[in-house]
Protein backbone atom coordinates (compact mmCIF):
# COMPACT_ATOMS: atom_id res chain seq x y z
CA UNK A 1 0.00 0.00 0.00
CA UNK A 2 1.02 3.71 -1.14
CA UNK A 3 2.24 5.09 2.57
CA UNK A 4 0.85 8.54 1.67
CA UNK A 5 -1.74 10.80 3.45
CA UNK A 6 -5.30 10.86 2.57
CA UNK A 7 -6.16 14.34 1.42
CA UNK A 8 -9.54 15.47 0.95
CA UNK A 9 -9.44 17.86 -2.25
CA UNK A 10 -10.52 21.01 -0.51
CA UNK A 11 -9.95 20.10 3.14
CA UNK A 12 -7.77 22.96 4.79
CA UNK A 13 -4.81 20.64 5.29
CA UNK A 14 -4.84 20.31 1.14
CA UNK A 15 -5.32 23.75 0.73
CA UNK A 16 -2.22 24.77 2.67
CA UNK A 17 -0.45 22.46 0.53
CA UNK A 18 -0.99 23.58 -2.35
CA UNK A 19 -0.47 26.83 -1.54
CA UNK A 20 3.02 25.90 -0.38
CA UNK A 21 3.63 24.01 -3.67
CA UNK A 22 1.67 26.52 -6.19
CA UNK A 23 -1.00 24.71 -7.15
CA UNK A 24 -4.17 25.89 -5.64
CA UNK A 25 -6.50 26.69 -8.05
CA UNK A 26 -9.24 29.37 -6.46
CA UNK A 27 -11.75 28.96 -8.86
CA UNK A 28 -12.01 25.53 -9.28
CA UNK A 29 -12.64 25.94 -5.18
CA UNK A 30 -14.98 28.36 -6.07
CA UNK A 31 -17.20 26.09 -8.21
CA UNK A 32 -16.84 23.14 -5.92
CA UNK A 33 -18.08 25.03 -3.12
CA UNK A 34 -19.71 28.36 -3.91
CA UNK A 35 -17.72 30.95 -3.74
CA UNK A 36 -18.13 34.08 -0.83
CA UNK A 37 -18.29 37.41 -0.78
CA UNK A 38 -18.16 40.11 1.53
CA UNK A 39 -20.80 42.15 2.32
CA UNK A 40 -22.58 45.03 4.94
CA UNK A 41 -25.69 43.23 6.43
CA UNK A 42 -28.60 45.22 7.60
CA UNK A 43 -29.43 43.56 10.47
CA UNK A 44 -32.44 45.36 11.41
CA UNK A 45 -34.31 48.97 11.56
CA UNK A 46 -32.26 51.60 14.11
CA UNK A 47 -28.91 52.99 14.09
CA UNK A 48 -25.73 52.50 12.10
CA UNK A 49 -25.25 49.50 15.01
CA UNK A 50 -27.63 47.71 12.68
CA UNK A 51 -24.75 47.12 9.81
CA UNK A 52 -22.86 44.17 10.18
CA UNK A 53 -19.69 42.49 7.65
CA UNK A 54 -20.83 39.18 7.05
CA UNK A 55 -19.93 36.47 3.82
CA UNK A 56 -22.35 35.92 1.72
CA UNK A 57 -22.63 33.48 -0.68
CA UNK A 58 -21.24 35.80 -4.59
CA UNK A 59 -24.64 36.20 -6.66
CA UNK A 60 -25.12 34.02 -9.52
CA UNK A 61 -26.63 35.59 -12.56
CA UNK A 62 -28.57 34.57 -15.27
CA UNK A 63 -27.98 34.47 -19.13
CA UNK A 64 -29.46 38.35 -19.77
CA UNK A 65 -27.08 39.85 -15.96
CA UNK A 66 -23.37 41.31 -15.61
CA UNK A 67 -21.94 40.24 -12.31
CA UNK A 68 -20.03 43.23 -11.22
CA UNK A 69 -16.90 43.17 -8.92
CA UNK A 70 -17.14 46.47 -6.51
CA UNK A 71 -14.54 49.10 -6.88
CA UNK A 72 -16.84 51.46 -4.91
CA UNK A 73 -20.23 52.71 -3.74
CA UNK A 74 -21.74 55.12 -1.51
CA UNK A 75 -23.66 55.71 1.31
CA UNK A 76 -26.14 58.34 0.66
CA UNK A 77 -29.24 60.14 2.37
CA UNK A 78 -31.73 57.29 1.45
CA UNK A 79 -29.73 54.23 2.86
CA UNK A 80 -29.55 56.57 5.82
CA UNK A 81 -33.11 56.77 5.88
CA UNK A 82 -33.97 53.04 4.90
CA UNK A 83 -31.43 52.14 7.98
CA UNK A 84 -33.56 53.93 10.56
CA UNK A 85 -36.74 52.89 9.64
CA UNK A 86 -38.09 56.44 10.57
CA UNK A 87 -40.66 57.19 7.61
CA UNK A 88 -43.38 55.12 6.87
CA UNK A 89 -43.30 56.24 2.97
CA UNK A 90 -39.73 53.87 3.36
CA UNK A 91 -41.16 51.61 5.01
CA UNK A 92 -43.48 50.64 2.64
CA UNK A 93 -41.10 50.01 0.36
CA UNK A 94 -38.02 48.69 2.77
CA UNK A 95 -40.78 45.98 5.25
CA UNK A 96 -42.85 47.54 7.59
CA UNK A 97 -41.66 45.57 10.66
CA UNK A 98 -38.67 44.20 9.63
CA UNK A 99 -36.26 45.08 6.47
CA UNK A 100 -36.57 43.06 3.70
CA UNK A 101 -33.54 44.65 1.85
CA UNK A 102 -30.71 42.79 3.48
CA UNK A 103 -27.95 44.50 1.49
CA UNK A 104 -28.16 47.97 0.39
CA UNK A 105 -26.86 50.44 -1.76
CA UNK A 106 -27.22 51.17 -5.38
CA UNK A 107 -24.61 53.14 -7.04
CA UNK A 108 -21.33 51.56 -7.94
CA UNK A 109 -17.93 51.52 -10.09
CA UNK A 110 -16.20 48.50 -10.86
CA UNK A 111 -15.33 45.94 -13.15
CA UNK A 112 -17.06 43.26 -15.13
CA UNK A 113 -16.15 40.15 -13.16
CA UNK A 114 -18.81 37.77 -15.63
CA UNK A 115 -21.48 37.94 -17.90
CA UNK A 116 -24.81 35.83 -19.00
CA UNK A 117 -24.55 34.31 -22.57
CA UNK A 118 -27.63 37.02 -24.01
CA UNK A 119 -24.86 39.64 -22.89
CA UNK A 120 -23.03 41.22 -25.78
CA UNK A 121 -22.16 44.76 -24.81
CA UNK A 122 -19.25 44.30 -22.20
CA UNK A 123 -16.80 41.56 -21.42
CA UNK A 124 -15.10 40.56 -18.50
CA UNK A 125 -12.11 43.27 -17.13
CA UNK A 126 -14.03 46.33 -18.21
CA UNK A 127 -14.57 49.08 -16.21
CA UNK A 128 -18.48 50.25 -15.63
CA UNK A 129 -20.31 52.60 -14.00
CA UNK A 130 -23.96 50.90 -12.90
CA UNK A 131 -26.92 51.28 -10.98
CA UNK A 132 -28.75 48.28 -9.22
CA UNK A 133 -31.89 49.94 -8.72
CA UNK A 134 -35.15 48.67 -6.27
CA UNK A 135 -32.59 45.45 -6.41
CA UNK A 136 -29.58 47.62 -4.39
CA UNK A 137 -27.14 45.03 -3.36
CA UNK A 138 -24.21 47.93 -4.03
CA UNK A 139 -22.82 47.46 -0.06
CA UNK A 140 -21.18 44.17 -1.78
CA UNK A 141 -17.51 42.64 -2.74
CA UNK A 142 -19.86 41.36 -6.21
CA UNK A 143 -22.84 42.81 -8.10
CA UNK A 144 -25.60 41.23 -9.54
CA UNK A 145 -27.14 43.88 -12.65
CA UNK A 146 -30.27 43.29 -13.96
CA UNK A 147 -31.47 44.42 -17.36
CA UNK A 148 -33.57 46.66 -16.03
CA UNK A 149 -30.03 48.05 -14.57
CA UNK A 150 -28.32 51.14 -15.84
CA UNK A 151 -24.53 50.31 -16.46
CA UNK A 152 -22.31 51.74 -19.06
CA UNK A 153 -18.33 52.04 -19.38
CA UNK A 154 -16.47 54.46 -17.00
CA UNK A 155 -14.53 57.08 -18.63
CA UNK A 156 -10.66 56.45 -18.15
CA UNK A 157 -9.96 60.26 -16.84
CA UNK A 158 -12.87 59.53 -13.87
CA UNK A 159 -11.46 57.85 -10.79
CA UNK A 160 -13.71 55.11 -9.32
CA UNK A 161 -15.10 57.21 -6.41
CA UNK A 162 -16.08 59.76 -8.70
CA UNK A 163 -17.77 57.30 -10.86
CA UNK A 164 -19.11 55.38 -7.74
CA UNK A 165 -20.75 59.09 -6.79
CA UNK A 166 -22.26 59.88 -10.14
CA UNK A 167 -25.54 58.42 -10.51
CA UNK A 168 -27.66 58.77 -7.44
CA UNK A 169 -27.46 62.07 -6.85
CA UNK A 170 -26.97 63.01 -10.85
CA UNK A 171 -29.92 61.06 -12.18
CA UNK A 172 -32.09 62.76 -9.46
CA UNK A 173 -31.01 66.12 -9.91
CA UNK A 174 -31.35 66.05 -13.80
CA UNK A 175 -34.78 64.03 -13.40
CA UNK A 176 -35.89 66.96 -11.45
CA UNK A 177 -34.05 69.98 -13.32
CA UNK A 178 -35.01 68.44 -16.87
CA UNK A 179 -38.07 66.36 -16.66
CA UNK A 180 -40.05 67.60 -13.80
CA UNK A 181 -39.25 71.35 -14.28
CA UNK A 182 -38.35 71.79 -17.66
CA UNK A 183 -35.62 73.87 -16.72
CA UNK A 184 -34.40 76.57 -19.11
CA UNK A 185 -31.80 78.84 -20.35
CA UNK A 186 -32.34 82.10 -18.36
CA UNK A 187 -34.49 80.97 -16.04
CA UNK A 188 -33.79 81.89 -12.52
CA UNK A 189 -33.43 79.15 -10.41
CA UNK A 190 -33.30 78.75 -5.90
CA UNK A 191 -31.79 75.21 -4.89
CA UNK A 192 -32.26 74.38 -1.24
CA UNK A 193 -29.40 71.80 0.10
CA UNK A 194 -26.97 73.15 -2.93
CA UNK A 195 -24.23 71.48 -0.98
CA UNK A 196 -25.33 68.15 -0.10
CA UNK A 197 -25.31 64.90 -2.95
CA UNK A 198 -28.45 66.13 -5.09
CA UNK A 199 -28.03 69.83 -4.65
CA UNK A 200 -24.31 69.46 -5.69
CA UNK A 201 -25.09 68.13 -8.81
CA UNK A 202 -28.25 70.32 -9.16
CA UNK A 203 -26.14 73.29 -9.21
CA UNK A 204 -24.18 72.14 -11.78
CA UNK A 205 -26.33 70.77 -14.52
CA UNK A 206 -28.73 74.08 -14.12
CA UNK A 207 -25.82 76.07 -14.70
CA UNK A 208 -25.08 74.03 -17.50
CA UNK A 209 -28.39 74.39 -18.72
CA UNK A 210 -27.81 78.40 -18.39
CA UNK A 211 -29.75 79.13 -14.90
CA UNK A 212 -29.13 81.72 -13.03
CA UNK A 213 -28.84 79.52 -9.89
CA UNK A 214 -29.10 80.90 -6.33
CA UNK A 215 -27.94 78.62 -3.78
CA UNK A 216 -29.00 77.91 -0.14
CA UNK A 217 -26.44 76.05 2.37
CA UNK A 218 -24.46 76.94 5.82
CA UNK A 219 -22.05 79.20 5.70
CA UNK A 220 -19.19 76.85 5.98
CA UNK A 221 -19.84 75.26 2.72
CA UNK A 222 -20.33 78.96 0.53
CA UNK A 223 -17.09 78.14 -1.10
CA UNK A 224 -17.80 75.03 -2.24
CA UNK A 225 -21.13 75.73 -3.73
CA UNK A 226 -20.07 79.28 -5.22
CA UNK A 227 -16.76 76.87 -6.59
CA UNK A 228 -19.36 74.90 -8.34
CA UNK A 229 -20.95 77.64 -10.31
CA UNK A 230 -23.92 79.31 -8.12
CA UNK A 231 -24.26 83.06 -9.19
CA UNK A 232 -25.65 84.03 -5.50
CA UNK A 233 -25.35 82.18 -2.08
CA UNK A 234 -27.53 82.33 0.76
CA UNK A 235 -26.47 81.23 4.17
CA UNK A 236 -29.76 79.54 5.76
CA UNK A 237 -28.69 80.25 9.14
CA UNK A 238 -28.28 83.26 8.62
CA UNK A 239 -31.23 84.22 6.48
CA UNK A 240 -34.95 83.94 6.64
CA UNK A 241 -35.42 82.04 3.19
CA UNK A 242 -38.77 82.99 3.49
CA UNK A 243 -37.92 86.67 3.29
CA UNK A 244 -35.64 86.78 0.51
CA UNK A 245 -36.56 89.94 -2.24
CA UNK A 246 -35.65 87.87 -5.15
CA UNK A 247 -38.42 85.29 -6.89
CA UNK A 248 -37.47 82.28 -9.02
CA UNK A 249 -39.44 80.20 -12.18
CA UNK A 250 -37.81 76.94 -9.74
CA UNK A 251 -37.16 76.18 -6.07
CA UNK A 252 -35.82 72.93 -5.46
CA UNK A 253 -35.87 71.61 -2.42
CA UNK A 254 -33.30 68.84 -2.48
CA UNK A 255 -33.31 68.10 1.14
CA UNK A 256 -36.94 68.01 1.81
CA UNK A 257 -36.85 70.90 4.89
CA UNK A 258 -39.73 73.29 3.52
CA UNK A 259 -43.26 73.20 2.46
CA UNK A 260 -44.34 74.21 -0.49
CA UNK A 261 -46.91 77.03 1.44
CA UNK A 262 -43.97 78.63 2.95
CA UNK A 263 -41.97 79.46 -0.29
CA UNK A 264 -45.00 79.86 -2.64
CA UNK A 265 -44.71 83.95 -2.26
CA UNK A 266 -41.03 83.38 -3.67
CA UNK A 267 -42.10 82.11 -7.10
CA UNK A 268 -42.64 83.77 -10.34
CA UNK A 269 -46.22 83.67 -11.83
CA UNK A 270 -46.08 79.47 -13.32
CA UNK A 271 -43.47 78.77 -11.31
CA UNK A 272 -42.66 75.53 -9.65
CA UNK A 273 -41.28 74.16 -6.37
CA UNK A 274 -40.50 70.59 -6.02
CA UNK A 275 -38.93 68.44 -3.35
CA UNK A 276 -37.61 65.14 -2.71
CA UNK A 277 -39.58 64.79 0.75
CA UNK A 278 -42.42 62.30 -0.44
CA UNK A 279 -44.94 63.18 1.94
CA UNK A 280 -48.99 64.09 2.42
CA UNK A 281 -48.39 67.93 2.38
CA UNK A 282 -46.56 67.47 -1.18
CA UNK A 283 -48.77 64.99 -2.48
CA UNK A 284 -52.04 66.73 -1.49
CA UNK A 285 -50.40 70.12 -3.00
CA UNK A 286 -49.63 68.42 -6.33
CA UNK A 287 -53.18 67.28 -6.86
CA UNK A 288 -54.09 71.02 -5.35
CA UNK A 289 -52.19 72.83 -7.39
CA UNK A 290 -52.86 71.22 -10.52
CA UNK A 291 -56.24 71.56 -10.23
CA UNK A 292 -56.26 75.86 -9.60
CA UNK A 293 -53.68 78.66 -9.58
CA UNK A 294 -50.36 78.89 -11.49
CA UNK A 295 -48.07 78.13 -9.15
CA UNK A 296 -47.28 74.42 -9.06
CA UNK A 297 -45.85 71.85 -6.49
CA UNK A 298 -44.48 68.49 -8.12
CA UNK A 299 -42.36 66.02 -7.03
CA UNK A 300 -40.58 63.36 -9.20
CA UNK A 301 -40.80 59.71 -8.87
CA UNK A 302 -37.38 59.10 -10.13
CA UNK A 303 -36.99 55.32 -9.03
CA UNK A 304 -40.03 54.87 -11.72
CA UNK A 305 -37.97 55.79 -14.12
CA UNK A 306 -37.23 53.35 -17.14
CA UNK A 307 -34.39 51.47 -18.01
CA UNK A 308 -33.77 54.22 -21.11
CA UNK A 309 -34.00 56.91 -19.48
CA UNK A 310 -32.10 56.29 -16.53
CA UNK A 311 -29.64 55.25 -19.42
CA UNK A 312 -29.97 58.34 -21.47
CA UNK A 313 -29.58 60.81 -18.05
CA UNK A 314 -26.73 58.73 -17.17
CA UNK A 315 -25.33 59.37 -20.52
CA UNK A 316 -25.99 63.16 -20.60
CA UNK A 317 -24.09 63.10 -16.94
CA UNK A 318 -21.08 61.78 -18.41
CA UNK A 319 -21.07 64.00 -21.09
CA UNK A 320 -21.13 67.20 -18.76
CA UNK A 321 -18.17 65.62 -16.83
CA UNK A 322 -16.23 65.22 -20.41
CA UNK A 323 -17.08 69.04 -21.27
CA UNK A 324 -15.67 69.82 -17.81
CA UNK A 325 -19.59 71.22 -16.25
CA UNK A 326 -19.86 68.44 -14.01
CA UNK A 327 -17.92 66.75 -10.95
CA UNK A 328 -18.87 64.69 -8.50
CA UNK A 329 -18.47 66.22 -5.09
CA UNK A 330 -16.54 63.81 -2.17
CA UNK A 331 -16.53 65.14 1.64
CA UNK A 332 -15.02 61.79 2.84
CA UNK A 333 -14.04 57.92 2.02
CA UNK A 334 -14.36 55.03 4.45
CA UNK A 335 -13.64 51.30 3.74
CA UNK A 336 -16.51 48.88 3.53
CA UNK A 337 -15.04 47.58 7.17
CA UNK A 338 -15.85 51.06 8.09
CA UNK A 339 -19.36 51.00 7.04
CA UNK A 340 -21.20 52.26 10.23
CA UNK A 341 -18.72 55.31 10.90
CA UNK A 342 -20.18 56.30 7.48
CA UNK A 343 -23.76 55.69 8.22
CA UNK A 344 -23.22 57.46 10.85
CA UNK A 345 -21.27 60.32 9.39
CA UNK A 346 -24.03 61.01 6.92
CA UNK A 347 -26.82 60.37 9.92
CA UNK A 348 -25.12 64.19 11.26
CA UNK A 349 -26.66 65.89 8.25
CA UNK A 350 -23.25 67.52 7.77
CA UNK A 351 -22.12 65.83 4.74
CA UNK A 352 -21.33 67.89 1.76
CA UNK A 353 -21.66 66.04 -1.57
CA UNK A 354 -21.22 62.38 -1.67
CA UNK A 355 -19.81 59.88 1.41
CA UNK A 356 -17.52 57.16 -1.30
CA UNK A 357 -16.75 53.39 0.80
CA UNK A 358 -14.24 51.94 -1.38
CA UNK A 359 -14.64 48.04 -1.27
CA UNK A 360 -11.20 47.35 -2.92
CA UNK A 361 -7.73 48.52 -2.80
CA UNK A 362 -7.96 49.08 -6.82
CA UNK A 363 -11.01 51.46 -5.97
CA UNK A 364 -9.50 53.96 -4.15
CA UNK A 365 -8.36 55.70 -7.54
Amino acid sequence: MDNKFLVIPYSPFSIVMQLLEGSFDKRALEQNYGACMKAAILTGYGGADKIEIRDLEKPAIGDNEILIRTAATTVTQVDNIFRSGDHLFARMATGVIKPKISVMGTELAGWVESVGKDITGFKPGEAVIADSGTNYGAHAEYVKITPEDPVTLKPENMSFPEAAALSYGGLTALSFLQDTAKLQAGQRMLILGASGSVGSFAVQIAKAIGAHVTAVASGDNAKLVLSLGADEFVDYRNTDITQLKDTFDVIFDSVGKYRFGRLKPLLNDNGIFMTTDLSPNILWNMILTGMVGNKKAKIAFTGLNTFGQKMEGLQKLLQFYEDGKLKPVIDRTFTLDEIRKAHEYVSTGRKKGNVVVTVSEEGRV
